[in-house]
């Protein structure tokens, strides 16, 4: 069937209603994607699709909930469609979420052109996996450390690969998987595009983009660091102990669906508890629990069953659900980058979204960190009655190096301000 479909990239008599005409779409590709509902392409499907097609190499910089997933994967399925040698692809994700997220949407738009995918991820049996790379998959897709499985092993051969991509590369040497990364590289053929994606740019990635593309074309759509416009941003300062209560109080007053990240995953049941006992529905996704718990959880939370989804940053790039109306960051994390991928989760594809953080007082660095990042001087709001906050809870931080503070401030709480103690 992909021989079939290959003399059909040529342009029709009449090309579906869409903005994406004019990136170097082919027709039948474009009709796909329009009827899938995808009209108008974001920033980086608008910048990236274009050389991508062209079989350049290309870095991608862009903050998380950006359409990176088009960006590679309609270029990708072009290549495999126009190539008379059965073109093969490996795309190489951090997360197993993110390889299921990926595996759908390639499929989606795959699928009518006999493409087969292969999703390779710990969590899951070795045997059926092996099954499937037995018929030669047009495209597999998976995470560092399962398919340097498969090539230790030999069911796994990457002499075919013509088109690579690494997704959220940054995460994945966050992770500690650049061993790996540098063991696949090595099994690929160096004739080869390579699509590398990120939303910010460690010496690790320079080093790939240096000795393993060729020439890459870098296309940015935001600032390192940018958080979307349209997320309204708020931050608690509160003792440790009144975190859960704090909580209870923002579930009273937003209704809708409620993302929780937490910095480790012990906290989750607990919290989940809680909420179960008040009859708000939750669910909780870790490393803890097991891929088939996780995939239930993430369902529904997609599908409304739960309300609420407690997670870890295990998931911090790893959910693409829609109209999310509030995340919360329980816990602030370690490091400041993994806040802008966490609040990525709301505001997704132009809509608004809602971010709440708890800050203790003696986390002042950490939150000085964020909005040195950020370019946002994050508005504090008081505590809900029932809530007081004591003598001891303004923010306890060094002044900013930026004696002029940050270029970009967000629109005022609602709740009226708290003061900020600068030492």
């Amino acid at each position: 069937m992909i021989n079939e479909e290959i003399n059909t990239l040529t342009p029709p008599a009449k090309t579906p209603e869409t903005n994406f005409g004019g990136l170097g779409i082919a027709p039948k590709i474009l009709d796909i994607i329009s009827r899938l509902g995808f009209i108008t392409p974001t920033s980086i499907q608008h910048k990236a699709i274009p050389v991508a097609v062209e079989g350049k190499d290309i870095i991608g910089i862009a903050q998380t909930g950006t359409g990176k997933t088009l960006a590679f994967g309609i270029p990708l399925i072009q290549q495999i469609l126009k190539s008379e040698n059965k073109t093969r692809a490996l795309i190489i994700l951090p997360t197993r979420e993110l390889a299921i997220q990926v595996d759908e949407t390639i499929k989606k738009i795959g699928r009518s052109f006999g493409i087969q995918t292969t999703v390779l991820i710990g969590g899951t049996p070795v045997r059926p996996q092996i099954r499937e790379l037995s018929y030669n998959p047009h495209v597999v897709i998976g995470t560092p450390g399962r398919i340097n499985d498969h090539i230790q092993q030999r069911t796994l051969r990457l002499d075919k690969v013509s088109v690579l991509v690494l997704d959220e590369a940054d995460r994945m040497f966050d992770m500690g998987f650049a061993p790996q990364i540098a063991r696949i590289l090595e099994s690929v053929p160096k004739n080869r595009q390579t699509m590398l994606f990120s939303a910010t740019m460690p010496d690790g990635i320079v080093k790939i983009a240096t000795h393993h593309m060729k020439l890459p074309v870098r296309v940015e759509i935001e600032r390192q660091g940018t958080t979307a416009k349209n997320i309204e941003q708020e931050l608690f300062v509160v003792k440790k102990d009144q975190k859960l209560a704090l909580l209870k109080k923002l579930l009273e007053e937003y209704k809708g669906s409620v993302l929780i990240f937490l910095r480790v995953k012990h906290s989750a049941r607990k919290i989940c508890d809680n909420l179960r006992y008040i009859g708000i529905t939750s669910a909780e996704i870790h490393s803890n629990r097991s891929l088939n718990q996780r995939k239930e959880a993430l369902e529904g939370f997609k599908n409304g069953r739960f309300r609420v989804l407690v997670a870890t940053d295990i998931a911090s790039r790893g959910i693409d659900v829609k109209n999310i109306e509030l995340v919360i960051n329980y816990d602030l994390p370690e490091n400041a980058e993994d806040y802008v991928h966490r609040i990525g989760r709301t505001g997704r594809a132009g809509m608004s979204g809602k971010a709440i953080s708890f800050a203790t007082p003696e986390q002042g660095s950490m939150v000085r960190d964020i909005e040195m990042l950020t370019r946002i001087n994050l508005p504090i709001s008081k505590l809900p009655e029932g809530l007081p906050a004591s003598t001891q809870m303004t923010l306890e931080r060094a002044p900013q190096r930026n004696s002029r503070g940050p270029r970009h401030s967000n629109r005022p709480p609602q709740r009226g301000g708290q003061r900020r103690r600068f030492r």
